[in-house]
C-alpha cells in the first residue's frame, strides 16, 4: 500500500508542476533573473505549497500515527555541518544553471525533449558518484 500512496502522490505532484508550469526551465531561470525580467510564479507556487504544508502539518502531527503507518519520520537533527551547507549550494547552483532540479526533471521526463534527457543522465550520474564518493558512514547519516 505504501508503493502505490508513493506513486500517487508523485502523479499528483508532476501533474501539478505541469499544471503550474513549473516543468520549463524558462520559468524557474526567470524567478531567478531579478535584474531582468523577473517572474513572481514560482514564489507563489512555492507559497502555495508552503501554506499547505504548515496546515497540514500541524493538524496531521496531532494524529497518534500516520494513517499508512506505523509512525510519523520526523527529521529530529537541527545541526548545520559542512556536507549540509555544499549540498544545498550544490543543488541551487545546479538548479538555478539548469532550471530543473530532480522532481521536475522527472516529470518532464514525458516531453521527451532531448536536453531533459541529458539534464536527467547527468543527473542520476552525480547521484551515484555521490553515494559511491561518500564514505560508508556518511551515506548511512543521509539514509536515516
Amino acid at each position: 500500500m505504501t508503493k502505490v500512496i508513493a506513486i500517487v502522490s508523485g502523479i499528483l505532484f508532476g501533474y501539478g508542476l505541469a499544471l503550474s508550469g513549473m516543468l520549463s526551465p524558462a520559468k524557474v531561470i526567470g524567478f531567478l533573473d531579478l535584474t531582468g525580467d523577473w517572474d513572481p510564479s514560482l514564489a507563489f507556487v512555492m507559497g502555495g505549497g508552503l501554506i499547505v504544508t504548515v496546515i497540514s502539518f500541524r493538524l496531521l502531527l496531532r494524529l497518534p500515527h500516520p494513517l499508512f503507518g506505523d509512525k510519523f519520520q520526523v527529521p529530529n537533527r537541527t545541526d548545520l555541518d559542512k556536507r549540509l551547507i555544499a549540498g544545498s549550494a550544490t543543488f541551487g547552483i545546479g538548479w538555478a544553471l539548469g532550471g530543473l532540479c530532480p522532481g521536475p526533471a522527472i516529470s518532464s521526463l514525458a516531453y521527451a525533449d532531448p536536453r531533459i534527457f541529458i539534464f536527467f543522465a547527468s543527473m542520476v550520474a552525480g547521484i551515484w558518484l555521490a553515494k559511491t564518493l561518500l564514505p560508508q558512514r556518511a551515506q548511512s547519516a543521509v539514509a536515516n
